[in-house]
């Protein structure tokens, strides 16, 4: 459907559901030159017509308007010689666990546009070009509750498994169990990929199969997608499908009517031919899950797990591809009690060197542990495996996984905002390559042994919300945690109190502050920051620009002072790279 309306000149970024609105003879037009060519099953235009695929276009309230016309627009042309299949399509969002969004929320989202397909009259259920398994199940569980036929399709990536590494073998049985009547896999690949995740299905599942490629790679012409897969190549491979056992074979993006044709008659010559058994062994996917031996933590991980206090310095990577000065910096704290150092995210979105590249520079040139702070921020999911796959290759092992803030100072405020999971799946991830799986569940050659802690907030607005985000990453792996510039040692307090059921080693973070004029900025400027009046008074009364970076230093002794008997560690950030002020506070 989409492949034709974009022939037709119908724009990639308007919404192709609502056609079924404002331009129902275009979409009945496409539809009947599918059924010409012999289409045996037609799919409603809804592929994305689920609440929130609509919202950024205005049309979130009009979810059973929109499906009701697309499945009446189906029938109308198929007029009984074609069965209609509800189209039902991701979310377009992440869910748990590595999304904000609840697998029970997505099943209602998704029972609702599917309540309105089955209203309108449609034959069986659609779920097609899925890359996330449990959002997937969720559609299944939702398309349960109507009984009628469902086809489930998951998406293939060029190495035979789905677009976040989950095999064949391990989402086939799954989806089986889930309640699924014909198990396949839909669009990402050509025909030549898809047949082999098709034989690995035939070798996990007993249900029926569907296979629908794509007509092999786009390649861009005078600005429009052209796929390059011929009718003839496709349908000789519609021939391979049906014999390595698939009873429901069509095609995906690319695909156009003259391409059905051929499928179709390939497919009717081969009614009656016993399937082809083939048998495929995947022992990753049946791997146990493991974990990397003790002898591989970190030296902080060691520390904390002995209950022995630790101190870490915060600095930012130095600007420009140059790091001698600055490793020269850290290497004054050598031998000085300071246990590692945290290496944080570019500041105000500037662009210094990479903060993974010059934690891996501490560690390598000048010996001190490094501690990453790593956000969600401007990554993708997959971005950030592989990432954190790197820096465990490189030998970085302690980690802050942070949601990251949005680009809203600095140099580059309209640079790219990407915000695909948060820091709580980013937990869940890490735990999961501790354990040996991948993000699609899939082993990986050797476990990784990440340290991983999360950032607090004790000073919160809204505490209770902090508190409960705090209990989802414990819950989701979370191994310490860092909090942010604490002024008052009682919100603290307050904060470990109420958060005992699930405690972990807790980190204060300490920030000198350097004069009056940053503290009433802190104060009044920056959510979340909340300095006391006799603070800022002693600042206000020191003078001199120096003596209130000296009253700021003693003022954060005092802090440090105050809140080693609450928690396992203190860090202290330190500006301009100083590690000299850094250490006058730690004593």
């Amino acid at each position: 459907m989409g492949t034709q309306l974009y022939a037709k000149g119908v724009f990639l970024n308007r919404s192709f559901d609502e056609l079924n609105l404002s331009a129902p003879e275009l979409v009945r037009e496409v539809h009947e030159e599918y059924l010409r060519a012999g289409a045996e099953i037609v799919e409603s235009n809804t592929f994305g017509a689920n609440r929130i695929k609509l919202e950024p276009h205005g049309l979130a309230e009009r979810v059973r308007e929109i499906n009701a016309a697309g499945v009446r627009i189906a029938r109308d042309a198929a007029s009984g010689a074609a069965y209609v299949g509800g189209s039902v399509g991701p979310l377009g969002i992440r869910i748990e666990p590595y999304g904000k969004t609840g697998i029970d929320e997505a099943r209602e989202i998704f029972a609702e546009q599917i309540a309105a397909l089955v209203e309108a009259g449609v034959d069986l259920l659609c779920l097609e070009t899925f890359s996330d398994l449990n959002e997937i199940r969720a559609a299944v569980a939702a398309a349960r509750e109507f009984r009628l036929p469902i086809m489930a399709q998951m998406t293939l990536e060029e190495d035979g498994n789905s677009l976040e590494g989950t095999p064949p073998e391990s989402f086939g049985p799954e989806l089986e169990r889930s309640g699924a009547d014909v198990i396949g896999v839909n669009c990402g690949v050509g025909p030549q990929v898809m047949l082999e995740g098709v034989e690995r299905l035939a070798s996990s599942i007993r249900a029926k199969l569907v296979a629908q490629p794509n007509a092999g790679k786009p390649r861009s012409f005078e600005g429009r997608n052209i796929y390059l897969s011929s009718p003839e190549y496709m349908a000789s491979y519609a021939k391979r499908f049906v014999r390595a056992g698939v009873r429901v074979v069509g095609g995906c993006c690319g695909t156009t009517p003259a391409h059905i044709q051929a499928i179709g008659a390939a497919v009717r010559a081969l009614r009656g031919a016993p399937p082809v058994v083939v048998t495929v062994v995947s022992p990753s996917a049946a791997a146990p899950e493991q974990a990397a031996p003790s002898s591989a933590r970190s030296e902080l991980e060691r520390r904390i797990e002995a209950k022995l206090p630790v101190a870490v310095v915060d600095l930012s990577p130095p600007t420009g591809g140059d790091p001698g000065e600055a490793l020269e910096e850290v290497k004054l704290l050598v031998g000085r009690g300071v246990d590692a150092v945290k290496v944080s995210e570019a500041p105000r979105a500037s662009a210094p060197m990479g903060a993974l590249a010059f934690a891996a520079l501490v560690q390598s040139q000048v010996g001190l542990e490094a501690i990453l702070h790593y956000a969600c921020r401007d990554r993708t999911l997959l971005q950030m495996q592989s990432e954190l796959l790197g820096a465990h290759a490189l030998g970085l092992r302690n980690f802050l996984l942070t949601t990251g803030e949005p680009l809203w100072i600095g140099d580059y405020i309209d640079a790219t905002r990407v915000f695909d999971v948060d820091s709580i799946g980013l937990t869940r991830l890490v735990a999961g390559l501790n354990r040996g799986r991948d993000i699609g569940g899939k082993a990986i050659p050797r476990p990784t042994r990440f340290f991983a802690g999360v950032f607090v907030d004790p000073g919160a607005l809204g505490l209770d919300e902090e508190i409960r985000r705090f209990e989802y990453k414990v819950e989701a792996g979370a191994r310490f945690a860092i909090t942010t510039a604490i002024f008052r040692p009682e919100l603290l307090e307050q904060f470990l109190r109420r958060t005992r059921h699930c405690r972990i080693p807790v980190i204060a973070g300490i920030l000198p502050l350097g004069g009056q004029g940053e503290a009433e900025f802190l104060n009044n400027e920056v959510p979340g920051m909340s300095i006391p009046e006799a603070m800022v008074a002693r600042l206000q009364a020191a003078g001199s620009p120096e003596a209130g970076r000296r009253a700021g230093i003693e003022i954060a002794r005092e802090l440090v002072r105050q809140v080693r008997g609450m928690v396992e560690g203190v860090q202290v950030s330190v500006r301009g790279g100083r590690c000299s002020t850094a250490l006058e506070i730690l004593g």
